[in-house]
């Protein structure tokens, strides 16, 4: 499939498509979107940057949207038709956004009701009647027990970011909520790596689901450039300083794997007076939003983060990750080199490499 227009999407989506200049899709959107629109359910597993959620946004917004123009409104009141399980509120606030770019022609309703949230708005967030729900498995597992919100009329819902719902724990609760729909209704899941959990949850719960890898899955996107920094002497930051030092299109995003490391390279960033913003856990939760907007605009150029800022977080200006710290498995190190790089955009990895990091370097090296 070399254009969108193959897929007979409806001419309000089209529309909306064409207006944004996205015209070819990419490797996961051509195999999984036809699968989707056909009724199957889908095991979609790509690397970060592949355009996952218009993977599953356009089929949703296309068949809620069939079934109004056929005459099957929906009409009850927070009883969503389709359901999007995210890990995070920013993830969240990210896949939204991408629904409400193609609902403004198509004029379908989105809400969302993520953790993080104080549960009145989120209970406000969910009233009156609306067709797409955006959620976090805890959140939405609150609302479902208080019989806030009905899952009886879901007829597609889509697991987002399936092995970060893993690691965060959430993946029981999506579970129980997969299973909570009716059985008739279509599921989704995807996700950059899909470690044995996750697989034995979409073989519980998924019926002969269509299993698709994309080609760069497991491994660095090729339009990425990678560059290994030997460190020696514990010289981080006298590297980090030249590095920073060259010129970069779009914003860097720096890498620790831990909270104390995190806040030690702030530190010394603060003592040569260079603007960063800080995106870990452990930090209050509206600081850290902060931080990422002032981040996605422009504000600073520079975020300074865990792994918390690996997963998930679609930054369109990111043009150079540094790992200051590298992490010890090779799945974390394609989340977080997949946040630049995205969507066919090119963009470049720096790895600060001491011996002890030598065994997973020789393991990407081994992924080509």
């Amino acid at each position: 499939m070399n254009s969108f227009y193959e897929l007979g999407l409806l001419p309000t989506l089209q529309a909306t498509l064409d207006a944004q200049r996205i015209t070819r899709p990419t490797e996961i959107q051509a195999r999984s979107m036809p699968e989707l629109l056909a009724g199957r359910s889908v095991v979609g597993v790509a690397e970060t940057g592949s355009g996952k959620t218009l993977a599953y946004a356009l089929p949703i917004l296309h068949r809620i949207k069939s079934l109004e123009e056929s005459g099957s409104p929906v009409t009850a009141e927070s009883t969503p038709r389709a359901v999007v399980l995210v890990p995070s509120r920013e993830l969240g606030e990210q896949v939204a956004r991408v629904f409400k770019t193609f609902t403004h022609d198509t004029r379908l309703r989105v809400r969302m009701a993520l953790g993080g949230v104080d549960l009145l708005k989120s209970r406000e967030n969910v009233k009156g009647a609306f067709e797409v729900l955006v959620a976090t498995p805890g959140r939405l597992g609150q609302l479902v027990e208080r019989q806030i919100v009905s899952l009886s009329d879901v007829r597609m819902m889509v697991l987002d970011e399936a092995d970060q719902l893993m690691d965060l724990g959430f993946l029981p609760q999506a579970g129980d909520l997969v299973n909570a729909t009716p059985k008739g209704r279509q599921l989704a899941l995807f996700t950059a790596t899909l470690p044995p959990p996750v697989a034995r949850l979409a073989q519980r719960t998924f019926n002969m689901p269509v299993e698709l890898r994309s080609r760069g899955s497991h491994r660095p996107v090729s339009t990425l450039q990678t560059i290994n920094r030997r460190i020696v002497d514990g010289r981080r930051f006298e590297q980090l300083q030249v590095e920073l030092a060259t010129p970069n299109e779009g914003g860097t995003l720096l890498f620790t794997n831990t909270r104390e490391q995190c806040d030690k390279v702030v530190a010394q960033l603060a003592r040569i007076k260079r603007p960063c913003a800080v995106f870990r856990g452990e930090m209050d939760r509206v600081e850290r939003r902060v931080n990422l907007k002032k981040f996605r605009e422009g504000e600073v150029d520079l975020l300074v983060a865990t792994d918390l800022g690996a997963r998930g977080l679609d930054i369109e200006h990111v043009g150079r990750v540094i790992n200051y710290n590298l992490p010890s498995r090779v799945d974390n190190y394609l989340h977080r080199a997949g946040r630049t790089a995205r969507a066919g955009r090119s963009g470049v990895v720096i790895n600060f490499v001491s011996e002890r990091d030598q065994a997973l370097i020789k393991e990407l090296e081994r992924l080509g």
